[in-house]
């Protein structure tokens, strides 16, 4: 069966849950499961690099067969490969230019469809309907934008703990203390999970996380840290700033990013996820901050509530 050799188109990034496309591949996962890649989908698939917003879910259907889409993959083909790799097993850089680079809609065929691998030959070129879970997508999506909204938010509250500028700043001029602390962050349907560490590397950029002349150390400070954030997310859902994302390209591994018209201006971070429109979509977004019992890990859980 030939190999596809050029990326899987998404519409994700503008917030398209469907779409028709041609069925390029079809790829044996093992355990009854297969992954149909089609030329394009608006499904958003699981990124093995940075796995913070889970898989798309929803349907497709082809040869008037209707497949629920059990999760969704990314996948790779590179120069003389005999297959399709996936996830974790890809061994280049996302993004590399001598491979392409795919959206695996995960299916669990019925019996029907499954004989001679899920009749591979007879499926390329064939016509795919594919829609994915909108609720779901919109949950997800809320709590991706709320992840980034917090981030900012939380660079305010925590600027004045800085020695020294640790030479990354976000949109606002801010130290960009969640790129420089992370250590994860997921989402899912109801809130976004970030950790961040606060090691010695952090404090050798410049962040104090002990008491000062200037303020208390954080354990204590962190109901009022919770505060300020919380009011400023307020503030940013009460403006209905416009959301989007910006689109250098329909590839799968475009460099894409989120961008906010919040009141002070507009704030970026490059992101492969799905957003909101507007942040009017929410009715509120706030916070909860704790600290670990040693003080090595600040967790964040932020909670979206959609209109």
């Amino acid at each position: 069966m030939p190999l596809p050799t050029t990326s899987t188109q998404v519409s994700f990034p503008a917030g398209a849950t469907e779409g028709r496309s041609p069925v390029v591949a079809v790829h044996d996962l093992g355990a009854g499961r297969y992954g149909i890649v089609t030329e394009a989908t608006p499904f958003h698939p699981l990124d093995h690099t940075w796995p913070d917003q889970p898989a798309d879910t929803g349907t497709l259907t082809v040869a008037g067969t209707g497949l629920a889409v059990v999760d969704c993959l990314t996948g790779a083909v590179g120069p003389g490969s005999d297959g399709i790799v996936v996830g974790a097993d890809i061994p280049v850089r996302r993004g590399d230019e001598d491979w392409a680079w795919l959206v695996l809609h995960v299916v669990e065929p019925p019996e029907a469809l499954l004989a001679g691998d899920l009749a591979a030959a007879d499926l390329l070129g064939t016509v795919a309907d594919l829609r994915v879970d909108a609720g779901r997508r919109a949950a997800l999506s809320a709590a991706h934008t709320g992840c980034h909204l917090l981030a900012l938010a939380l660079n305010a509250a925590l600027a004045p703990r800085w020695r020294k500028d640790p030479g990354r700043s976000d949109a606002f001029g801010h130290p960009d203390f969640d790129s420089l602390a992370m250590s994860s962050s997921r989402m899912d349907t109801v809130a976004s999970t970030d950790v961040y560490r606060l090691g010695k590397s952090l404090r050798k950029k410049g962040f104090t996380a002990e008491a000062t002349e200037e303020f208390p150390a954080l354990a204590e400070a962190l109901p009022a840290i919770t505060r300020a954030v919380n009011d400023q997310l307020a503030a940013w859902v009460g403006a209905d700033a416009a959301v989007r994302i910006e689109v250098p390209g329909p590839e799968l591994t475009a460099r894409r990013r989120w961008a906010c018209d919040l009141p002070a201006g507009t704030a970026a971070i490059f992101c492969g996820g799905s957003h909101l429109h507007r942040l009017g979509e929410l009715t509120s977004l706030t916070a909860d901050l704790t600290l670990s019992a040693d003080g090595t890990e600040l967790t964040a859980v932020t909670t979206p509530k959609r209109a």
